[in-house]
């Protein structure tokens, strides 16, 4: 990671107060560099609510910023904005955002997320929603580029969150995020502190992007390997395709359905069975796996959930000891001419597609044992291919699992910068 930053300055400690340190004062806010001042949100920005237009107006017209924008980004533009309201050109110039303006949503289904700032650098006109509230800045005292990290930053976040309200949804108002307070250097250390938050964003946004790349491919991979559209070096034993209830598959390949291939049950236990830091996984109704003291099977199996939001989206691979819940199916028992993992790749695509074609309704409540029961599978005509098949896509599984594990330590690296630089814990020279 580079930085236009040349140094970092290391302080020492005042002897005449042993308890600061040189360079650095006490102040109600907090300990904080001798060069720098506390300032209220109220002294560095006005506030204002977004426009609540009438439904007709939405979709078409100027761009507007709402909830979701403010969220998901620090900083955004115009590209980053896919609504739009048709508004008269009054309206128009009364909620036009200008750059440099910070948004807040003032709503949000969690208080953790309530109150999150993203600095407009567009150079479009947008208007923003009611759901919204725009500050604009007074003289400049802060400049955009550190806004975008100082208003995210945990010692200002903390602040909003305690100031958020509401039994269902977290709300803030203006008044609540005008008493506010922000540590504030120098314009030239802002800009400093900027660079070099932005560097490890940029880093942070890169390994995201390839992450993303990664996870396509693979998915185009499992599409094509996993119904023979591609096949492996060395494994074509006779060349083309045959049309089958599922589609084309390679003329060598077969179909069978599930419950010739497996065995189907449900696990037997109740949610509150659950025990924190337990010794086993305990699968539930849901993508999280819970703990567990005692284990009901030991052995190799495909999980997903009979009912619940996780219908036809929850799925689990084990291998050894573990539980299940009393509505959770359990696949095991697999016989000789199928691979566990490349059942569960392949009923983890193909599952709710399935499920879906069952049904009239536009989604599903529960899962009945003939759905899984009577689903058909492809089946190279070797365990020997599905090996090699499996052994291919694990590769891709480990090379993502090692850049999660690269992007989680930029974004850790990252959250450490944040709270040395933005509260001056560590000075850039």
């Amino acid at each position: 990671m580079t930085s236009k930053a040349a140094s970092v300055t290391q302080t020492g400690y005042d002897s005449a107060q042993p308890r600061i340190p040189k360079g650095y004062k006490q102040t109600d806010a907090g300990l904080i560099p001798k060069d720098w001042c506390v300032q209220s949100m109220a002294e560095l920005y006005t506030f204002q609510n977004g426009v609540n237009a009438d439904k007709s107006a939405y979709g078409s017209g100027l761009p507007f910023i709402n909830v979701l924008e403010v969220i998901t980004y620090s900083t955004l533009t115009e590209n980053d904005i896919p609504g739009r309201v048709s508004l008269s050109t009054q309206t128009a110039r009364t909620f036009a955002v200008q750059r440099g303006d910070v948004l807040f949503n003032r709503t949000s289904e969690t208080q953790q997320e309530v109150g999150l700032a993203s600095v407009y650098d567009g150079s479009s006109l947008v208007v923003f929603g009611g759901f919204v509230i725009r500050a604009s800045p007074r003289d400049g005292r802060m400049i955009p580029a550190f806004a975008a990290h100082a208003l995210r930053s945990p010692s200002v976040r903390a602040q909003i969150v305690a100031r958020g309200q509401g039994a269902i949804r977290a709300n803030i108002g203006q008044h609540d995020l005008s008493r506010v307070q922000v540590y504030l250097p120098s314009k030239p250390e802002q800009e400093a502190i900027a660079s070099a938050l932005s560097d490890a964003d940029a880093l942070v946004e890169s390994l995201e992007q390839l992450l993303a790349k990664k996870r396509q491919l693979k998915q185009g991979a499992m599409q094509e390997l996993l119904t023979g559209k591609k096949r492996l070096p060395g494994f074509e034993v006779t060349p083309g395709f045959k049309k089958t209830e599922i589609g084309e598959i390679p003329n060598d390949w077969n179909l069978d359905r599930i419950d010739n291939l497996a065995q189907i049950t449900t696990g037997g236990r109740n949610t509150q069975d659950r025990v924190d830091d337990g010794l086993y996984p305990f699968f539930v109704r849901s993508q999280i796996v819970e703990r567990i003291n005692s284990y009901s099977y030991d052995g190799e199996a495909v999980l997903t959930a009979g009912d619940g939001v996780g219908t036809g989206k929850v799925f689990h691979y084990i291998k050894g000891k573990f539980d299940a819940h009393q509505r959770v199916y359990r696949i095991s028992e697999f016989g000789p001419r199928m691979n566990g993992y490349f059942f569960y790749l392949y009923f983890s695509i193909h599952f709710c597609g399935r499920i879906m074609q069952m049904t009239a309704k536009s989604s599903v409540d529960s899962v009945r044992r003939e759905m899984i029961a009577g689903m058909l599978v492809p089946l190279p005509p070797t365990n020997v291919e599905q090996d090699a098949i499996v052994s291919v896509l694990s590769e891709m599984d480990t090379e993502l699992a090692a850049l999660e594990a690269k992007r989680a330590k930029a974004q850790q690296i990252k959250q450490g910068m944040m709270q040395k630089l933005l509260t001056g814990k560590i000075r850039l020279a």
